[in-house]
């Protein structure tokens, strides 16, 4: 039996098309979280429609405009909207109430150099961008904190997921088992191949190891999310290596969504950095904490 989507289309009645986490709609009303198409903004060829990114080439007025749109059907105010200036890194970064509102108009004020972000403060919207990477979503009920990660094939070879679940655990008393996290839409198996040294760091990545130094070396069986292609290349599922690295870190399977969209194969859906040659808009994942209501 094939398990369902679980990122679906938000009915918003409005043209923008926007996935949000189905089940945590459900089981956490006091999250919104999603992620964005393509589809229903104000952008041009070849960044057409809704593009998030400031850093692309668009016209920075059609992305800011774009933004509103996006924060506006999520459930937030512009002013919430709170971002970091991404780098393909592993740095995670804890996200107060001064910081709320930092990167939405232009990137010289965004939050510098974090492919992670963490908060537990509610009405900041935090936000990162994608064209083929993989968004990571984390939520603790408990301690009601919320966090995002960028991984592309770098921050996974990184870690970045378990980074970001030691930040959770370090600063808010999140314990692993307790977090439920999922995995947005990205660029998948089917699509994404890479070289021996990009093989090797992913492999290191999921025996929790330092990257093998040797890019030539040859696996029969390179690991989970990992196998061998054509020409001595290999085929990585970026989706499915954070999601082992989740589970070493001590989330439960069952508490992980795994979006089965590919980005690559979707580009009437998604933007694709590889399909579209690096020319292209960048798509947006979104979580926050509702404001809290006095009583």
């Amino acid at each position: 039996m094939m398990e369902m989507e679980p990122f679906i289309r938000m009915e918003n009645g409005q043209a923008a098309a926007m996935l949000t986490i189905e089940s945590w709609r459900r089981q956490f009303p006091e999250i919104r979280a999603g992620f964005t198409t393509r589809i229903g903004g104000v952008s041009e060829a070849p960044y057409d429609s809704l593009n998030g990114g400031l850093h692309v080439g668009d016209d920075a007025g059609h992305v800011r405009t774009n933004r509103r749109i996006i924060a506006s059907l999520a459930g937030f105010a512009f002013e919430d909207w709170t971002c970091a200036e991404q780098v393909h890194g592993s740095n995670v970064y804890l996200v107060r109430a001064g910081d709320r509102g930092k990167g939405r108009n232009d990137r010289s004020d965004a939050i510098p150099d974090a492919d992670a972000l963490v908060t537990n403060v509610p009405g900041v919207m935090l936000a990162s961008f994608y064209a083929d990477c993989v968004p990571l979503y984390f939520v603790h009920p408990a301690s009601r904190t919320v966090a995002l990660a960028h991984a592309g094939w770098k921050g996974t070879a990184l870690r970045i997921a378990e980074e970001t679940i030691r930040v959770l655990q370090d600063q808010f008393d999140c314990a692993p088992e307790s977090l439920y996290a999922a995995i947005g839409p990205s660029i998948g198996g089917c699509c994404y191949e890479i070289d021996g040294e990009v093989a090797s760091r992913l492999a290191a990545a999921l025996a929790g190891e330092a990257a093998v130094a040797d890019s030539k070396m040859e696996w029969e069986n390179p690991g989970v999310g990992l196998k061998a292609g054509n020409d001595g290349r290999y085929v990585a599922d970026l989706k499915e290596i954070n999601r082992q690295i989740m589970i070493k870190a001590g989330i439960q399977p069952t508490s992980i969504e795994i979006s089965r969209y590919c980005t690559s194969c979707r580009t009437d859906l998604f933007y694709s950095h590889r399909k579209e040659k690096g020319k292209t808009g960048r798509m947006v994942s979104w979580i926050g904490l509702k404001e809290e209501v006095a009583d």
